[in-house]
């Protein structure tokens, strides 16, 4: 008896001592939970804050062009594009619509619940702090871009690792250009208009080429070419008159559906040069010229056919009516073509809109001349040196006895 009501006591003592610890552990464990959000939050703020610094220094440093030579663009990049583009190619869909549509939902998703966060709140600090998110994400991306691409921009210029003339071309130069690219195209139709041709990708005299002239231009490994791919961004591509373009994200190749087939030769051995890490539109041009003169007749044909196009849109009206006198009835049936493409589905004001957005992008990525970087390609052809078989000579190689093509 004692023993039970001894025992009473110290039972009712014992229960809110229980209570007392077990409350006692639920607030350590909820300070706990509050200082390692609170830390979680300091440190993602902390990271985001160093995401934009170097983002921001990444666009504004004044890096050296020949460090960037050095380190990326013969060094690392080329590498990174022989991981990635191979992958890209066994793909049959493009990578950058994934990327684009996963994006956009991403961040409808994100501000939608900020928005009716804030509203049902009534206030702007839940959306303000989501959209400070979304500038360390921008920041993220960006920095992304510059180390799987965009430090291409600023290697060192073509003109720079080439022996140059310092003289400007005239245009009566231009002209005996644009009429070699007609007098090319008149002999290679027949040729380039026969049978079907493998995809570009898995060509191998036109790969042969483009391995080739990556040797001629720099000591690096050579990279991968891509193969052209489809895109939700087709139809965008024809309403604004755009061939292609390279996902940096993937390092993969995107066409406009609607090319002409002897127009794909030229514009995969264009994009193939901003895969070579020639992220410079004349640069890329000049290496997808190189490229496809150096293969096959309807390579070649392609090549010249781009040559015209370009001189052609260059010089003036009296100029432009020799060009088009001396050419055949087939090239003159494939012009005709290319404009009826051209013009089919095109949206002048979206195209304008457009080339001006670009135009913004090339100068922002260190381009100062912008869209004018495309037709630099004719000044560069004019005025580098060249060994027979339109081989460029390198500064400081020793050139042959001829410097003609």
């Amino acid at each position: 008896m004692d023993v039970n009501r001894s025992c009473k006591p110290q039972c009712h003592a014992l229960g809110p001592t229980v209570s007392v610890l077990s409350s006692f552990e639920r607030k350590t464990r909820s300070n706990d939970l509050m200082s390692k959000t609170v830390a979680s939050s300091r440190t993602r703020h902390m990271v985001e804050v160093a995401l934009v610094a170097v983002a921001v220094v990444f666009a504004f440093a004044p890096l050296r062009p020949a460090s960037i030579e050095a380190w990326y663009s013969t060094s690392i990049y080329p590498h990174v594009e022989r991981a990635l583009t191979p992958l890209s190619n066994g793909v049959p869909f493009a990578i950058l619509d994934l990327l684009l549509v996963g994006l956009a939902v991403a961040v409808i998703v994100i501000l939608s619940r900020a928005a009716r966060d804030a509203w049902r709140r009534r206030t702007w600090r839940r959306l303000l702090t989501t959209l400070a998110h979304f500038l360390a994400g921008a920041a993220a991306i960006y920095i992304l871009f510059l180390l799987l691409w965009g430090f291409n921009y600023r290697r060192v210029p073509m003109p720079q690792r080439l022996e140059i003339d310092r003289t400007a071309p005239t245009s009566d130069q231009v002209v005996e250009l644009g009429l070699m690219a007609v007098g090319q195209m008149n002999s290679l139709y027949a040729a380039a208009h026969e049978g079907t041709a493998p995809p570009e990708w898995q060509d191998a005299t036109l790969r042969s080429a483009f391995a080739d002239v990556q040797r001629v231009l720099a000591e690096a490994p050579p990279v991968e070419p891509g193969r052209l791919k489809h895109s939700l961004l087709g139809l965008y591509f024809r309403w604004t008159g755009v061939d292609g373009m390279v996902n940096p994200f993937g390092l993969e190749v995107i066409a406009n559906p609607d090319l002409l087939p002897f127009e794909r030769p030229f514009v995969a051995a264009h994009e193939w040069g901003h895969l070579a890490g020639y992220a410079n539109e004349a640069e890329a041009n000049f290496v997808g010229w190189l490229t496809c003169v150096r293969a096959a007749p309807r390579h070649q044909y392609s090549a010249w056919f781009y040559l015209y196009w370009q001189i052609s849109g260059e010089v003036n009206g009296q100029e432009r009516a020799r060009l088009n006198a001396a050419l055949a009835e087939g090239p003159r049936r494939d012009i005709n073509a290319v404009i009826a493409r051209l013009r089919r589905d095109e949206i002048p004001a979206l195209q304008h809109a457009s080339w001006q957005v670009y135009d913004k992008y090339l100068k922002a990525n260190r381009v100062e001349s912008g869209l004018r970087s495309y037709g630099e390609v004719v000044t560069l052809l004019l005025r580098a040196r060249f060994d027979p078989g339109w081989t460029p000579v390198r500064r400081g190689a020793r050139p042959s006895s001829s410097s003609a093509p």
